[in-house]
């Protein structure tokens, strides 16, 4: 079965930068588009940034537009987020994402990715 984990979160002092991971398996990665999700507490889930199957194509949100950079690995079945300048408003739970369809334009919203992995804390205070 489809199986997400991502590592890489922790505690960063505002302007610092964390690089997060997802490894993939359980589906042929390479086929399918892939985003990078965020909860804030008492928040609601929001779309951060996502990658077509092919790296073709690279959106993100734009609170986070020019701090950070998404990128994957098909070879290693691998995601990343490299994130920079944080801001204590980044501080959430962050979340890998795969589209629930196989090469089609990427998703920019959450409702087409199916799979979530387990996520981890990112926290961004002095």
């Amino acid at each position: 079965q489809v199986q997400l984990v991502e590592s890489g979160g922790g505690l960063a002092q505002p302007g610092g930068s964390l690089r997060l991971s997802c490894v993939a398996s359980g589906f042929t990665f390479g086929w399918y588009a892939m985003s990078w999700a965020r909860q804030a507490p008492g928040k609601a889930p929001e779309w951060v940034s996502g990658i077509a199957h092919d790296s073709s194509d690279i959106q993100y949100a734009d609170a986070v537009k020019g701090r950070f950079t998404i990128s994957r690995d098909n070879a290693d079945n691998t995601l990343y987020l490299q994130m920079n300048s944080l801001k204590p408003e980044d501080t959430g739970v962050y979340y890998c994402l795969k589209d629930s369809l196989s090469y089609r334009t990427l998703p920019v919203t959450l409702e087409p990715y199916g799979s979530w992995g387990q996520g981890t804390q990112v926290t961004v205070s002095a």
